[in-house]
C-alpha cells in the first residue's frame, strides 16, 4: 500500500524509562557517526511531509507526526527542517528519493517503495457511528444491520472491497481518494455528513477517525474493524521510512522507537488514535 493512498485510506519502546532514569546524553545517538554518512545534513532532522494532512502533519507543525519528529530531533540533538510535498502520486520519488529529506514519519510495513523501520504503532480501519443509535454494537461489515444504511466510504480503499463483498455498494456515498488538500478534506466532510444525518456510518482509517471524533466522544463512536474474516486486511503496523541504502539510519530510528515508545504512545493517544496491541485489543488512551 503506497504512502499516497495510506493518508486517504488509512496513511508508523519500553525503554523510555532509561532516559528518564538518567541515561547519559547522546546514548541514543551511539552509532550516529555511521548514520551521518547517509544523511545530507547530519545536524538537521530533515523530514518529508505533506503541508496540509492533519492529523498527520501540516506546515504549522500541528500533526502527530510533527510532534513525533520534534521528539526524535530532541533525542538526537538536532534541529528539524521539512521538505513539503502533497501526499499524492510521486510523494516518495520527489521527497525521500530525491534526497530532499531523510525520513517519512509514517509508512505501513510491507511497502517496498521505501525501507520501513520497526513499527511505532498498530491501527486499523474503523467504523464511526452515532453513539446510542441503531448501529451501535455493529463491529463487522457483514452485520445485517448495515443493509440499506447510507455508508460513507473513501473510494478505492481496502474497506471498499469488504463493502462490495457484503453487497452494500448500492447505498454507499463515495468520497474521493486523491484530492488537493489545500481545498478538500473528504474525511472531515464524511464526519460532518454523519453528524448531519446524510450518512448513517463512516468508514475511515482509524487514526483519522479517532482524531476527527476526539471532541465528539459523547455522540460518535469509533469501532475498529478487527473481526473481518475475508477480504483484504484491515490492520496495519506503521513505522518510519528511509531510503533502501540507509541501513545505519534505519537502525538509529529503530533505537529511537524502542527507547521512546511510551512517549510516542502518549502523543498518539492525545490525538485520539485508537492504538492496538498485538492481540488486536484497543489500548486504553
Amino acid at each position: 500500500m503506497a504512502r499516497g493512498p495510506v493518508r486517504s485510506l488509512l496513511f508508523g519502546g519500553l525503554l523510555a524509562a532509561v532516559l528518564a532514569a538518567g541515561a547519559p546524553p547522546g546514548a541514543l545517538a551511539e552509532g550516529a557517526d555511521d548514520a551521518a554518512l547517509e544523511l545530507v545534513d547530519p545536524d538537521v532532522l530533515r523530514v518529508c511531509a505533506d503541508p496540509r494532512d492533519l492529523p498527520f502533519s501540516n506546515e504549522a507543525g500541528e500533526g502527530f507526526e510533527n510532534k513525533i519528529a520534534d521528539l526524535l530531533a530532541k533525542k538526537l540533538g538536532k534541529s528539524v527542517a521539512y521538505a513539503y510535498y502533497p501526499n499524492s502520486t510521486g510523494f516518495v520519488r520527489n521527497t525521500l528519493n530525491a534526497h530532499r529529506c531523510d525520513v517519512i514519519m509514517g509508512m505501513p510495513q510491507g511497502e517496498d517503495i521505501a525501507q520501513v523501520t520497526n513499527p511505532y504503532y498498530r491501527a486499523s480501519y474503523a467504523l464511526v457511528v452515532k453513539a446510542g443509535g441503531d448501529l451501535d454494537g455493529v463491529e463487522t461489515l457483514s452485520d445485517p444491520k448495515l443493509k440499506g444504511k447510507k455508508i460513507g466510504l473513501v473510494a478505492g480503499t481496502p474497506p471498499a472491497t469488504m463493502v462490495a463483498l457484503n453487497g452494500l455498494m448500492s447505498t454507499v456515498k463515495p468520497y474521493p481518494l486523491v484530492v488537493d488538500t489545500r481545498a478538500d478534506a473528504p474525511p472531515a466532510d464524511m464526519i460532518r455528513d454523519l453528524k448531519n444525518g446524510d450518512i448513517d456510518v463512516a468508514i475511515l482509517w482509524g487514526p483519522i477517525a479517532g482524531s476527527l471524533t476526539r471532541d465528539s466522544k459523547d455522540t460518535l463512536k469509533v469501532v475498529p474493524l478487527l473481526h473481518e474474516t475475508k477480504g483484504p486486511r484491515m490492520v496495519y503496523r506503521v513505522g518510519m521510512a528511509v531510503r533502501h541504502s540507509d541501513q545505519e539510519w534505519k537502525r538509529e530510528l529503530n533505537r529511537f522507537i524502542a527507547e521512546n515508545q511510551a512517549e510516542i504512545d502518549k502523543i498518539l493517544a492525545s490525538y485520539g488514535v485508537p492504538l492496538l496491541d498485538e492481540s488486536d485489543k484497543v489500548k486504553a488512551n
